[in-house]
């Protein structure tokens, strides 16, 4: 019986594909944003007046776009790179990143600003204004300017009100002559967030609204092939890996565009690969790490269990086809062929090519396969057909289960 300390070390001397994991991790900022550009000069031309002529005017920014969209990456990645850029102006200037869905109260925001700037102010006792008299005190002292940015500001709109957004946005306003020193980045998932607020807050939020959109599969293999090459060593994960996750997670396939499920995939395929001793990562590890990263894999289990018969034989000569190829995508074509072969081997007449078809179409419907038309790669236009739920082996199993079940109860009904 090998000891405690032997299975530890058995895990620790196996070799992993991972070079450096914490490059997936969703709290890395790379020092490049493929497809980010755009946001990236629309901040600097923003905030072009803080290095400019610093202390002129309180900046406000709003980058709006859902889970995933880089609005996070894009923040943080221009803070560091211009507060470099201020610093070698002779500014003095800090970024300032904080959590809203944490601190979603004026007071802990103001609290965790003089934390991140180093400011000491009482632990309790003090009111949020007064706190923030503190904060500005202290900034005027030092001569230093701030950028804070307020992530996940849906929340604190939720629970702080109208009252606390427009005590922060509308600080100068009593004091017209006095210099400027903090500026803001406001982040939310959603532009209608701001419904809450009152019409003159809400106005004065949207003068400067930067639109995150979500990922197209394209621009998905660019991240993930950058990460990818941070994170894992040369030759354990090859393109078209990158590329199933890129086309799964895409916008443009269906997918919700999200970059930190992309990732997520990534790392957990990974460690799938290195869980079970694998040199490289592939196909089938996608589809388990898929099936552990989607909420959704729940339902497409529940949908087999009310498909119709042969769109279960369809869908079980899909996996055998995928299983046996090893790849991402079969055409429809050869789907049918073994379709047909499975029909003689349940005894069961097979469905015309229009009726598979249909088949195809409402599975996909119900979130079972992918379904798209094939592109560049392949000789002539032909439906081409994926699984994204895995892995296959466990659901040839359950598909076979629910056939013969099916099959049972049909031949007791006569």
């Amino acid at each position: 019986m090998p000891s405690t300390r032997d299975i530890i070390e058995s895990v620790l001397e196996r070799p992993s594909v991972f070079k450096s994991k914490e490059k997936l991790f969703p709290e890395y900022v790379p020092s490049y944003l493929p497809h980010r550009e755009e946001q990236l000069k629309s901040l600097a031309a923003l905030f072009r007046p803080v290095l400019v002529e610093p202390g002129s005017i309180s900046q406000r920014v709003l980058l709006v776009g859902g889970v995933g969209t880089g609005k996070t990456v894009t923040a943080r990645r221009f803070g560091i790179d211009f507060k470099a850029l201020a610093r070698r102006k002779g500014i003095r200037l800090e970024y300032v990143h904080i959590n809203c869905h944490r601190d979603r109260t004026l007071y802990l925001v103001m609290q965790e600003m003089a934390r991140q700037l180093r400011i000491p102010v009482p632990p309790r006792g003090l009111s949020a204004q007064e706190m923030f008299n503190i904060i500005l005190r202290q900034l005027e002292e030092r001569d230093e300017y701030v950028i804070v940015a307020l992530d996940e500001f849906d929340y604190f709109i939720e629970v702080a009100g109208s009252d606390a957004v427009y005590f922060l946005i509308r600080t100068y306003d009593e004091y017209p002559e006095a210099t400027k020193r903090l500026n803001f980045i406001f982040i939310a998932r959603d532009i209608y967030a701001l419904g809450r607020l009152d019409s003159a807050t809400e106005s004065y939020l949207i003068r400067n609204v930067i639109r995150f959109e979500p990922y197209t599969s394209a621009e998905l293999y660019d991240i993930l092939q950058m990460r990818a090459s941070e994170a894992f060593y040369e030759g354990t994960i090859d393109s078209d890996v990158i590329k199933y996750i890129a086309d799964i997670v895409g916008v443009d396939h269906g997918g919700s565009g999200n970059a930190r499920l992309a990732l997520e995939i990534l790392l957990l395929a990974g460690e799938e690969a290195d869980k079970e001793g694998a040199p490289r990562v592939t196909i089938e590890h996608v589809r388990r790490a898929h099936t552990s990263a989607n909420p959704n894999i729940a339902i497409v289990y529940d949908n087999l269990i009310h498909l119709p018969l042969h769109e279960l034989l369809v869908f079980l000569a899909a996996i055998r086809v995928l299983k046996r190829k090893n790849v991402p995508y079969v055409r429809i074509g050869e789907v049918e062929q073994e379709y047909q072969q499975i029909c003689e081997e349940y005894n069961e007449k097979p469905r015309r090519h229009t009726q598979v078809y249909e088949y195809v179409m409402d599975l996909k419907r119900l979130g079972v396969i992918d379904a798209r038309v094939s592109g560049k790669g392949y000789r002539g236009k032909s439906t081409l057909i994926g699984i994204s739920a895995g892995p296959l082996e466990l659901l040839e199993k359950k598909v076979v289960e629910l056939i013969e079940s099916k099959r049972g109860e049909r031949s007791g009904s006569i």
